[in-house]
Parts: structure tokens; sequence; C-alpha cells
């Protein structure tokens, strides 16, 4: 199995923060995620480094693994939002 890399991780929360920020379905997600949402967009857009003595990659990792738990879905290396809530839909 193909984990997602860590810069498409960032890339989707980033494309589900922005999108999906008043959506009842994701509202405890994100507001949950206050620190991790913000450091993916960061990261996504170039506006973050992240370094060897990071927290950001923890923080990231674990909103990633609560999105996949959230939805009942394991990590297939999704390349978009869309891929990873279209299996969430099957």
């Amino acid at each position: 199995m193909t984990e997602t890399p860590f810069r498409k991780k960032c890339e989707i929360l980033a494309d589900l923060w922005l999108n999906y920020r008043n959506d009842q379905n994701f509202q405890d997600f994100i507001q949950y995620n206050d620190l991790a949402l913000p450091f993916a967009y960061g990261v996504a857009n170039n506006i973050l480094e992240v370094s060897a003595d990071s927290q950001i990659p923890y923080f990231v990792d674990e909103a990633w693994r609560l999105l996949l738990e959230g939805l009942g879905i394991e990590d297939f290396g999704f390349d978009s939002l869309d891929d990873l809530l279209s299996i969430e839909s099957e």
C-alpha cells in the first residue's frame, strides 16, 4: 500500500480547510485541528518550511490520521481531496 506523501497530505488538508470549514460534517474536525490545518496550508503554499526539528509534520500527520479515521478509510495514496472524498462516499 502506498501512503499519501507528506506534501499531498498538506495540499489535501489545506483544500479541506479552505472549502469545507463551514460544512457541519467537518466542523468538529476543523475546530480540533486549529493548528494543523493552517500549518498544512502554509506548507502547501510554500509559506512555511519544514525543518528537521519542526513540529509541523507531527500536527499534519495527526490531523491526517484523524481525518481518515473519521471517514472510515485507509490511506491508499491520495492525489486530491476529491479522490479522498470519492472513496469515502463509495
